[in-house]
């Protein structure tokens, strides 16, 4: 009945759409979007998920950003140099970006030049105990001591190792400076009280109801024909949390932007093959990237289950679905196929070629079942999959094509939470598992099999351990010519793919969807949201 009432009401909006025309008040370009997770703070020391990084992007710069194809570009450093033993960062700053006026500088409207100083601070604030910062491990490499600001304009990092990921590290968004006057005067509240040097400043904020973000006329940057950013004049951010609502509420042009796709109305707006229906396309734009995220399925390596400790069947498992139709039939094709390692598709060192992946081949998946003594599955013991809900569909579509090898599954279904515990504690001999990057590089996708990093102190949840792949490891965070890094991650991952602690089901996509009069949106496989460019035409 729910999926009827959206048809209808898609039915009734398509035609009211049809004539008629979106403006905001007093000619303002206003970018509207929807986050339904909601947002809980604005200070970037708490930025640790998407809906928290959207919102802090627009309001912090760092000393570096990540561009469209995921490269270190400057941002409030013009330039930097790393040392030739990879442990010192030497940036150079700009001198003309200004944190947002505030009263606590001086007056109301008064605010104070960037210094190195700045940066100083705000990065040993992640790392303050009493802050309490989910930020604190980016900077395990850092030395202790490690920030200096030897004048205004240079700040230097140093590290205990070198570590080629760093740069990376420092785009993300903890990264962003400060200002001590107003971070030191809210202390905890800084959260409703954000100050920083964005392209955007905080005007309103009625949390689980609406944000809205102003343009900051001082901002530092310009066009390549020296026009201010932003275009906008401003940013508003609503917090429906049921996600129908929020899809009509941009059907019907409240919203001028919609972030990937709820099941609930993907069959409403793609067609299977993942294209854009036509009754929508004269009005919608729809922009698809990879996205670094790899679903898969990991096997506890030291499990008690005696037929999982065999390769030989956790290969077969590999071999025995059909990852092809599963992208087609449950997910209308959004992502590709997990069939290239665990490296995802957008990220240097995936390999769409690669020998080391697995596809679907039953006739091999049998092979090995009868290697390892259990021809046609015969004597197997039951495998239990623990899940949660959201992906059932899938894990029961891996059941059903599994059963016709005669491997008997189990699915086990948990809420998200008692699921993440059971991996951390080692509960769940096999389970489906995700890894999002937190930066672009493939080390944060090898670092799930470095044998130090057993769960429940790291994310290896399948306490693979393997002292050949431990050695590629070190020497991979250490090189510093990028194709030679590449190559290792490469050995790395085959190693991994051949000894199959994981099932790879597929590298997820990006879906963006925009109405025709909005440009300029930049993204990354990251699922950035760089609004700087972004222009809005008033209909």
């Amino acid at each position: 009945m729910k999926t009827k009432t959206l048809i209808y009401s898609l039915a009734l909006i398509c035609l009211m759409a049809s004539c008629r025309h979106s403006s905001d008040g007093d000619g303002k370009a206003i970018f509207r979007y929807n986050e339904s997770a909601g947002v809980t703070t604005l200070d970037p020391a708490f930025a640790k998920d998407q809906a928290l990084i959207w919102a802090t992007s627009q309001i912090y710069n760092g000393l570096v950003r990540l561009d469209s194809n995921l490269r270190v570009q400057p941002c409030i450093a013009k330039s930097w140099h790393i040392s030739d033993d990879g442990k010192t960062y030497t940036f150079t700053l700009r001198d003309d970006v200004w944190f947002h006026k505030n009263a606590l500088f001086h007056n109301a409207d008064s605010s104070r030049r960037v210094v190195a100083s700045d940066f100083c601070y705000s990065l040993n604030r992640i790392l303050d105990p009493h802050v309490a910062s989910p930020g604190l491990w980016i900077f395990a490499h850092v030395a202790d001591n490690g920030f200096e600001a030897p004048n205004d304009t240079t700040f230097i990092v140093r590290l205990k190792e070198p570590f080629s990921p760093m740069l990376s590290l420092l785009a993300m968004n903890y990264c962003s400076v400060v200002p001590h006057e107003v971070a030191d005067h809210y202390g905890t509240d800084f959260r409703n009280h954000p100050c920083g040097t964005g392209p955007f400043f905080l005007q309103y904020w009625k949390e689980g109801v609406k944000m809205v973000m102003r343009k900051n006329t001082r901002y530092f940057e310009c066009d390549d024909d020296g026009t201010p950013l932003p275009y906008l004049d401003a940013v508003a951010v609503t917090f429906i949390i049921d996600k129908q609502t929020a899809f009509l509420e941009f059907v019907k042009g409240n919203l001028d932007f919609m972030n990937s796709l709820d099941a609930s109305y993907k069959d409403e707006i793609l067609t299977r093959t993942g294209q854009l229906k036509d009754k929508y396309a004269d009005r919608i734009d729809m922009v698809s990237i990879p996205f670094l995220n790899t679903e898969y399925l990991g096997f506890r390596m030291d499990s008690t289950n005696s037929a999982l400790a065999d390769p030989r069947i956790r290969q077969a498992l590999n071999y025995g679905f059909d990852r092809q139709k599963m992208m087609k039939y449950l997910r209308n094709n959004i992502g590709r196929p997990g069939c290239s390692g665990m490296i995802p598709c957008g990220l240097d060192g995936y390999d769409s070629t690669a020998a080391y992946g697995y596809s679907y081949d039953p006739d091999k998946a049998r092979r090995l079942l009868a290697d390892a003594g259990y021809p046609g599955g015969k004597g197997l013991p039951p495998i239990q999959l623990a899940t949660t809900s959201s992906y059932l569909d899938l894990c029961k579509y891996i059941q059903q094509q599994l059963s016709l090898l005669g491997i008997d599954i189990k699915v086990d279904v948990n809420p998200p939470a008692a699921l993440r515990e059971q991996m951390a504690q080692g509960k769940a001999s096999w389970f489906r598992g995700s890894w999002i990057a937190d930066y672009p590089d493939a080390e944060n996708y090898m670092t799930l099999f470095y044998s130090p990093n057993r769960a429940p102190a790291g994310p290896n949840y399948t306490h693979f351990s393997s002292a050949a792949f431990d050695r590629l490891y070190r020497r991979a965070i250490a090189e510093t010519d990028p194709e030679k890094r590449v190559a290792l991650y490469r050995t790395m991952d085959s190693l991994v793919m051949h000894e199959a602690p994981v099932i790879v089901l597929y590298y997820d996509q990006i879906l963006h969807f925009t109405h025709k009069n909005i440009s300029g949106i930049r993204t990354n496989a990251m699922n950035a949201l760089d609004l700087r460019y972004v222009k809005k035409k008033i209909l």
